[in-house]
């Protein structure tokens, strides 16, 4: 086989994959024909039934987003209601205060697109209001309203909005996407009103909308374009879809092809057999990338989850499409992809690209998620709907922050919600088991849960890039593929633990994790004077959205292959050769004016055991001489919230307070929250104790965040190297929610460092019977005997007369990874079909083949 099938590693007693099964084969050998049922002859019964699918789109999106009277007059949804209300009236309000030459007081229109989609948008909030059962009668059925809003339509479209030869400027998103998701669903809510007002207005606007889809072909979806993929895609579809209804009878083929194209991002992404080239989407480890390697989760993702859900129920009873065959689909999103990356309601930091930098908190991404589970549990059936209510009461236990379900885009979703936590019958449960290590290796990130904490670690590669920085937003953000980890406490309220005041008040060079050299960086809008490199005359061709933009400024990869690792049961080991960026490797061919930055050296892994995470570091340093600053770690809290520090030397002594000494244990305590974190040094330099109040404006991260300060009591622990030292090398354990026994009892183990250098980094621990290698270089290594043929990573547990193997290989570039296990030969119990063991001189030969795995984990059980 030449390629390895996402399907293969599936569980083919799950469901969700059977049906994902026949999904893909109806993709590929029937033309998406499962899916989407073929237009019927013609005929009156044919015609008939195509205008009632039309009518009941349009009705099921109405309902959508505006509720029914069902819904609307449920108690739950009061204060939904009012929301719509206040913000109808606010805008309303701001028509009658505009000025001449405004549709809204102090909206400048004409040369910024931003403006020009918060007018589309201030539109669709007043049509939304006279759409919404359940308002008052001023509001709700009001044609005075609705004719402001069309009136205020054709007044767009003719001064800002029909000439295409003065308009897309900025952004491309608000002219392709934003602006059409507006307009679309206003057309959409006073359909009848505009047929009967401005008949004209609806074809205008179709016409215009496609004539601003430059990145498509023909005013339409191209599925070659890097514009129209994953999130994106959906939406532009989506918009297409409305369009389509909205059309009538000529509208259905705009329908069925919108369809066709949107199907496309419930594909899982096999990258040795891609897609119109698309790297955007769902991988088989529950990995999701946009922008072709940006791990993004927690925004595109979570958008694009929004979006097929919200399709599936504008869909629902139309004829269109079969939406049963695409739920479970999206079922194994939530579970694989989604529900590992949210903690106690919050979703991490490393799948959230530039959002990271905004005032949302991880708190509100999730409620976006539940939104959708939610309105999915609806449509699944079985076990899954059950598994979904479960994770949506769950979700709602364990969160510090209370959702908000008036921020639910749909009235429907609320009462939904409502009754999902009136539900006696349905029990909360997480759809993750209580012990959990994740390899998202697609994406270069690693999760490792346990009860009472969840570790979260950002790699980069050649793959996957560093961060992600567009737009003024995350302006600081050149280290946060670097190894930078966050360790989730239980019971904590972690907007006071991480979120953009986490960015603002620690030092970018100084996340934990990071190692950094000493220097000063500048951001993209001190670089340049503007939110971009602009340089259009250079062969590379610098504008705002170009693919050298995108590969040397907003998202640049790394340059090193290795970053991996492999997973055993809820055991976990990840490794990373740090490297510099692509500007770095190709300044020769940047402008003399394009300025690069080079990073530090080393070589790093993680291993994810149950009480401790044990990191190693080696060959630490710059080859540049500059000093260099490892981060063990960085924590935040309130600066009000009573934090103790308490610690032993070496020598057995007390540690006596901050400053730079040589610990052999040391402990984080933060008696407000009840949190706790202790930290082993196995060996390591003397390290740095600070603790700071630290305050900084928010618009230090974000052009556009408000320019009010975030203040934070400031951790950090720090390894520092001195300008031209040899590399050093570190280990160390974090150990959450560790009291002093705990840490004392580390002197005479568990863990033991087995080797750690440049080439091979290992640990045991006695209690679990684990032994965890990371192989970084060609050759053989060995460590207490056990031998790797590297590159490659290797977790072997022992209980008993039983071991268990897990084989990875980080570079994605090997054909077969090859270990032996000293001692007695071993018998093999079960293996995945990749795996061959044998015996071999001094032990047992273990075999991998990890041709096209993708940095998938392969594990065999031997016994005695």
């Amino acid at each position: 086989m030449d390629a390895m099938d996402p399907l293969e590693t599936s569980d083919p007693s799950d469901p969700s994959e059977i049906t994902r099964r026949r999904l893909l084969s109806a993709l590929s050998a029937a033309g998406l024909l499962a899916v989407i049922p073929v237009a019927g002859p013609g005929g009156p019964s044919a015609a008939a039934a195509s205008e009632a699918g039309r009518a009941r789109l349009l009705a099921n999106t109405v309902a959508v987003f505006a509720g029914t009277a069902a819904t609307n007059a449920r108690p739950e949804t009061a204060a939904k209601l009012a929301a719509v209300e206040r913000t109808a009236r606010a805008n309303l309000k701001a028509m009658d205060d505009a000025g001449a030459g405004e549709l809204f007081a102090g909206l400048v229109l004409g040369t910024d697109e931003a403006n020009l989609n918060t007018a589309f948008r201030r539109l669709y909030e007043i049509a939304l209001a006279t759409r919404t059962p359940g308002l008052p009668a001023d509001l709700y059925g009001s044609t005075a309203v609705r004719r402001r809003v069309i009136d205020g339509l054709a007044w767009l479209h003719e001064r800002y909005y029909g000439d295409q030869s003065r308009g897309y400027y900025g952004n491309w998103f608000h002219w392709e996407i934003g602006i059409s998701q507006h307009v679309s669903r206003t057309l959409v809510l006073l359909a009848d009103d505009v047929a009967a007002h401005r008949p004209g207005l609806l074809p205008a606007y179709v016409a215009s909308m496609d004539a601003y889809l430059r990145n498509g072909t023909d005013g339409d979806v191209d599925l070659d374009s890097r514009f129209h993929t994953g999130a994106n895609l959906a939406d532009i579809t989506t918009n297409r879809i409305l369009q389509g209804a909205l059309l009538g009878e000529p509208g259905e083929a705009r329908i069925r092809k919108a369809l066709t194209d949107q199907l496309t991002v419930f594909l899982t992404i096999d990258p040795y057999r891609l897609r119109h080239g698309v790297t955007d989407g769902h991988y088989a480890d529950g990995s999701f990338i946009q922008h072709a390697s940006v791990a993004y989760t927690g925004s595109y993702g979570k958008g694009l989850l929004t979006r097929v859900v919200q399709t599936l129920k504008i869909l629902d009873g139309t004829g269109f499409a079969h939406g049963e065959e695409l739920v479970p689909t999206v079922y194994g999103w939530v579970k694989n992809g989604f529900a590992p990356l949210i903690f106690e309601g919050w979703m991490m930091e490393i799948v959230k690209g530039r959002a990271v930098s905004r005032t949302d908190s991880g708190y509100t991404d999730v409620a976006v998620v539940v939104e959708a589970v939610v309105d999915l549990s609806s449509l699944a059936t079985g076990a899954a709907a059950t598994a979904l209510k479960s994770y949506v009461k769950h979700v709602r236990a364990t969160s510090r922050t209370a959702l908000d379900p008036a921020r639910f885009v749909s009235p429907v979703s609320v009462v939904r919600y409502a009754d999902i936590l009136g539900d006696t019958t349905v029990p909360p449960a997480d759809l993750n088991p209580a012990a959990r290590s994740v390899a998202f290796n697609a994406m270069d990130k690693t999760v490792h849960r346990r009860p009472g904490y969840a570790f979260a670690l950002a790699r980069s590669s050649g793959r996957i890039s560093k961060y992600e920085y567009m737009s003024g937003e995350n302006l600081m953000p050149w280290f946060q593929g670097d190894g930078a980890y966050y360790l989730y406490l239980s019971g904590q309220d972690q907007t006071r633990a991480y979120g953009v005041d986490y960015y603002t008040t620690v030092s970018p060079y100084g996340l934990a994790g990071v190692t950094a050299p000493a220097e000063q960086r500048r951001t993209v809008p001190e670089l340049y004077g503007k939110p971009f490199y602009d340089n259009p005359g250079h062969p590379l061709h610098f504008t705002s959205s170009s693919e050298s933009q995108n590969k040397y400024v907003y998202f640049p990869r790394g340059t090193h292959r290795y970053s991996g690792g492999a997973v055993l049961g809820a055991y976990g080991a990840a490794g990373m050769v740090q490297s510099d960026d692509a500007a770095y490797r190709d300044r020769a061919l940047l402008p003399d004016d394009f300025v690069v930055y080079r990073n530090a050296t080393a070589t790093k892994s993680w291993f994810l055991l149950d009480e401790e995470i044990v990191v190693l570091a080696a060959d630490v340093g710059d080859s540049a001489g500059r000093a260099v600053t490892t981060t063990v770690d960085a924590r935040t809290a309130a600066p009000d919230d009573r934090i103790t520090l308490t610690g032993v030397l070496r020598d057995g002594r007390p540690w006596t307070g901050p400053g730079t000494a040589g610990l052999r244990w040391l402990r984080y305590a933060n008696a407000t929250e009840g949190t706790a974190v202790g930290y082993v040094f196995l060996d390591t330099p003397p390290v740095r104790v600070t603790l700071d109040r630290v305050t900084r404006s928010r618009r230090v991260v974000r052009t556009a965040n408000p320019d009010t300060n975030a203040t934070r009591s400031v951790f950090a622990v720090t390894v520092d190297g001195a300008a031209g030292a040899r590399p050093a090398r570190l280990a160390y354990a974090l150990v959450p929610n560790a009291d002093d026994d705990r840490l004392r009892a580390h002197r005479h183990g568990p863990l033991k460092v087995l080797a750690n250098s440049r080439r091979l980094q290992a640990v045991s621990h006695t209690g679990l019977g684990i032994t965890a290698a990371n192989s970084f270089t060609e050759g053989r290594h060995e460590a207490a005997g056990l031998r790797v043929h590297g590159p490659a990573s290797v977790i072997v547990r022992r209980q008993g007369r039983r071991v268990s193997v897990a084989v990875s290989d980080p570079t994605m570039d090997r054909d077969t990874v090859t270990v032996l296990l000293p001692g007695r030969p071993l018998r093999k119990l079960t293996a995945d079909p990749r795996v061959r063991v044998s015996g071999a001189p001094g032990g047992t030969r273990i075999e991998v083949d990890t041709h096209h795995a993708y940095g998938r984990s392969f594990t065999a059980t031997l016994t005695e």
